[in-house]
């Protein structure tokens, strides 16, 4: 790697300002909310909620076997080992928490100034990802996430990164919550039933309902606590008033 670049990568930068950091946090709301863009943007959310699922395996002791991620945002990863027990009960925990931790970590790299290493670190996850991707779709939705992360890490001038690197931070921290709640939906109306939750149910004897109420829980915290993270300004202010 050349010096300069490993000296951007290490260094500290500057943090922007409360009201562009606020931008971004618009514009992350915008690709959550904004029903013509989520169904393109929620392949984010497919690919860090999979990506959760095959970290903890592995973590666990399980051995991978491949993911696959499909059209209609939905995906699967495959893992071998023990069926029942506590590594499997993380496995499924961490898919709907996925995106969340990743988007607590990323503001946390953020809150240290360091948005150039938090880009570079999507580019190594995503391109151990492919190694598992098992479908041409998924092989397209993991290149085409690359391929943006390498042109603005490679080619966007300082402003550009970190304005990237907030807005998707933001955009998982804001996702995760939407994608559980879009969960809770599909059960009341007698969907998912195959659902990380209904596995966990299976596993644990706790009702799914439980399990998806503690996903939100958990999801919810992690875009607070990240919030915090991004905007340490705009805590101290409510904390003092």
């Amino acid at each position: 790697m050349p010096p300069e670049i490993w000296d951007r990568l290490t260094t500290p930068q500057p943090l922007p300002s409360t009201g562009v950091v606020l931008a971004t946090a618009l514009a992350a709301l915008a690709l959550v909310l904004l029903p013509g863009v989520w169904p393109v943007a929620r392949h984010v959310v497919t690919v860090a909620h999979e990506g959760g699922h095959a970290v903890i395996a592995v973590l666990t002791g399980r051995r991978l076997t491949g993911i696959r991620l499909h059209s209609d945002t939905s995906g699967l990863t495959v893992s071998r080992g023990r069926p029942r027990g506590a590594g499997m009960v993380l496995t499924l925990f961490a898919g709907y928490t996925g995106p969340a931790f990743v988007g607590l970590a990323a503001a946390a790299v953020l809150a240290g100034g360091r948005p150039l290493a938090l880009l570079w670190g999507v580019l190594v996850l995503l391109a151990l990802l492919l190694l598992q991707i098992r479908n041409l779709f998924g092989l397209w939705v993991v290149l085409a996430c690359g391929a943006v992360a390498f042109a603005v890490t490679w080619w966007g001038p300082p402003t550009t990164q970190s304005a990237v690197a907030y807005t998707a931070t933001w955009f998982l921290l804001l996702a995760a919550p939407r994608t559980v709640a879009e969960l809770a939906h599909s059960r009341r109306r007698g969907g998912a039933r195959t659902s990380d939750a209904d596995q966990l149910a299976g596993l644990t004897h706790v009702p799914g309902a439980v399990w998806v109420a503690v996903l939100g829980l958990v999801t919810v915290a992690a875009a607070a606590a990240g919030a915090a993270l991004l905007l340490p300004d705009v805590v101290e202010r409510l904390t003092a008033g």
